[in-house]
This record gives C-alpha cells, sequence and structure tokens, in this order.
C-alpha cells in the first residue's frame, strides 16, 4: 500500500447507538423481481435483518485498460478514499447490527473499484459533509444517493450509475393526500426531510408558493438521521416525508414502517461525486459501463430491489433533468 494511501486509511465507522437502534431492516422489493428472499420488518427500536444473499461482486477481476484511465497517482496508490453516507436503505446500511455496511451504493462503488484495480478506503460521514470534503480533498470520491443538479455541479463532477429522484410519502393512516404532484399541495402541513438534501433545497426554494396560492405555509422540518424522520412520521411530529423514490418504495414494502408511498414528483441522475476537475470521472464512467456491458450492473439492481432504477449508459455530469 502506497504512503498516500495508508496515511488515510480508516476503518469504517459505526452510526451512533441512539441511530443504529431505529434503522430499520432492508426488504427485498419483489414487486421488483429481485430475486431475494424477503426479510420479515423489524418495528423501529428493533435490530436490522440480515441483508438479501448473494455476493455479486467478489468475483470481479481488474481490467489493465480500466485501470490505466486512472490518474498516475492513484494506480500508484493502488486505493480509492471514499466518504460514504449509511443509514438509508437500500443506499447503504448496517444489517444486524454489522460493522459493515450494505447496499446499493456500496455493491457499486466495490465493483467499479475490483474493475479499476483499486481497494476501497470507505469512512462513514454524515451525508451534508461528503461534499464540502470533497473539495477539501479528504476524500477522492463520494456515496449517498447524490442526485444531479444544477447547484451541484457548480462544484461536483459526478459519474452516473443509477435514475432515482424526489418522492414522497405519508403515514397509511393517513388517507387524505394520494400524490403530490405540486407542491401548493403541502400548504398547512410539516414536511419532514434529510440536512443537506436536493428535498431540503427543493422545499426552502420554493416556500413563497403557499402565499402566492392564498394559503398557509408549509413548514419543513430538517434531521440528520434518515431514521429519525420515519420515527416522526411515526409518531405524527411531522405529516409528510420527502426522501428518495427508492428510499421510500423501500419502507412502503414494510408493513411495520407504516409508510405510504406517493410517487415520483422529480427524477434525477444519482452519481459517484467528485471534486470539481477531477481525474478520476473518466475511469469510473468506463468501470460503470463495464459493468453495465457484463450484466454485473443489473445483478446489482436486482440484489437491492432497484431495477427500475436502471440506466442504459453512464454519463460525466449530464445536465440536471427537468
Amino acid at each position: 500500500m502506497n504512503a498516500r494511501f495508508a496515511r488515510h486509511h480508516r476503518r469504517g465507522r459505526r452510526p451512533t447507538v441512539a441511530a443504529a437502534a431505529v434503522l430499520l431492516p432492508l426488504l427485498a422489493l419483489t414487486a421488483c423481481g429481485s430475486g431475494a428472499g424477503t426479510t420479515s420488518a423489524a418495528a423501529p427500536g428493533g435490530s436490522a435483518s440480515p441483508a438479501p444473499s448473494g455476493d455479486v461482486v467478489a468475483g470481479l477481476k481488474k481490467i489493465d485498460a480500466l485501470a490505466a484511465l486512472l490518474p498516475e497517482d492513484i494506480r500508484t496508490a493502488g486505493g480509492v478514499r471514499v466518504g460514504s453516507s449509511v443509514g438509508a436503505p437500500p443506499s447503504g446500511y448496517y444489517p444486524d447490527n454489522s460493522r459493515t455496511p450494505v447496499g446499493l451504493d456500496i455493491d457499486v462503488t466495490d465493483a467499479a473499484a475490483k474493475l479499476l484495480g483499486l481497494t476501497v478506503d470507505r469512512e462513514v460521514a454524515s451525508f451534508e459533509t461528503i461534499l464540502p470534503a470533497l473539495g477539501s480533498g479528504k476524500y477522492d470520491l463520494g456515496t449517498g444517493n447524490f442526485g444531479v443538479t444544477t447547484e451541484r455541479l457548480k462544484s461536483i463532477d459526478f459519474v452516473t450509475y443509477i435514475d432515482d429522484g424526489q418522492g414522497f410519502g405519508v403515514s397509511r393512516k393517513n388517507t387524505g393526500l394520494n400524490q403530490v404532484t405540486d407542491l401548493t399541495q403541502l400548504c398547512g402541513l410539516t414536511i419532514g426531510t434529510g440536512a443537506g438534501t436536493t428535498f431540503e433545497s427543493t422545499l426552502n426554494a420554493n416556500k413563497d408558493v403557499c402565499a402566492k396560492a392564498g394559503k398557509k405555509p408549509y413548514e419543513v422540518k430538517v434531521f440528520a438521521e434518515s431514521a429519525a424522520i420515519l420515527t416522526s412520521l411515526q409518531q405524527g411530529r411531522i405529516d409528510v416525508v420527502m426522501s428518495t423514490i427508492n428510499g421510500l418504495r423501500y419502507q412502503a414494502a414494510q408493513p411495520a414502517a407504516g409508510v405510504r408511498f406517493l410517487g415520483e414528483f422529480h427524477r434525477l441522475d444519482v452519481g459517484f461525486a467528485f471534486k470539481k476537475g477531477s481525474k478520476l470521472t473518466a475511469a469510473f464512467q468506463a468501470a460503470v459501463n463495464e459493468l453495465i456491458k457484463d450484466g454485473t450492473y443489473a445483478r446489482i439492481l436486482a440484489k437491492w430491489g432497484t431495477t427500475g432504477s436502471a440506466i442504459s449508459e453512464s454519463q460525466i455530469s449530464p445536465p440536471e433533468q427537468q
């Protein structure tokens, strides 16, 4: 291991005990044809259940032509430093109180790294801290279901690997809201969402829509932990959740979560995040496209029940979807 990489080598960090205690298990979405066995959902406060079986990454080998696309310092170091947001299935979470995170983001990162001949030095970090840390050089890339937006493209480059986006969910006890196609439908309600997310930005940027419509404004409550959002919804402290399409579909598939998915609001490309101008993007784009070509990509998405978010080709920093 090169000294540059060794200096920064860290073990992934567990979330706080309070946060980990309320993480829900991952449930394979059989409606998406995952092929993975479903697991029974644990109530909040219970331990997380096992991840879907099957390691679709272990057999991958380095492809020299792809590794040749890496900048020389990374090839010499033999590894990349990855900042990962963990705690929101199916993207990334800790199963069965394990110290090893699993999920879609984890598998895609590890698969791409294997093709490039790299080891992954993963540090678990809070979602809102990862993108700023790329600019400081703390991480080589970041994962956390980061959506490609016009604002983020000013300082971040992306290599896309799924098509996810923004959606809304409510408690199953709430029968008064069936779909959100316009933010005025949220007027007078309290919406919970994650700190530093596109959801927070969207809600805050459009707070005037209710006043223009002559309605009571909606309130935005921001949480650092995704599990806390779900708990607040279950306890009636918020009326609506704004989160990822895949994450809300996952929750809605678990009876114990008590969540009803209201549908898609705005699709976004999602990808690996790099500091602007990073020389790593071409190599990771080529690696993702090879995973798509050889079928590994489809197997990863099937494992995590996210086949509906498949892309046909990875892109580098595409414009935000409209």
